[in-house]
C-alpha cells in the first residue's frame, strides 16, 4: 500500500488534536496514523467504507477460488 506523506499523522498528534486527523481525511479521503514510526491505523471517510470492504471481499473470494482449484483433490480427501 502506498502512503501519501500528506496523510500521515503521529499517534501523539492524533491523541492531542483529533480534529487535525479529520481535516486530513476531509482533504485527502483518508489519514494514516503512525505509532512507533510504523503505519498502525487507517482512518477513512465513512462513505468510502463500503467500497474498500467490497474490494477486499472480492480479493478474498478470488484467492479462495484459486486455492480450491489448486488443492481440489486434497479437499476431497479431507471431506471423506
Amino acid at each position: 500500500m502506498t502512503i501519501d506523506t500528506n496523510t500521515v499523522v503521529s499517534m501523539t498528534e492524533a491523541n492531542q488534536n483529533f480534529s487535525k486527523v479529520t481535516r486530513v481525511v476531509d482533504a485527502y479521503g483518508s489519514a494514516v496514523i503512525f505509532k512507533n514510526n510504523a503505519p498502525r491505523y487507517l482512518v477513512i471517510d465513512f462513505s468510502r467504507a463500503d467500497k474498500i470492504e467490497t474490494a477486499s471481499t472480492q480479493a478474498v473470494l478470488a484467492s479462495s477460488s484459486k486455492m480450491m482449484k489448486i488443492y481440489n483433490d486434497a479437499f476431497k480427501d479431507l471431506a471423506k
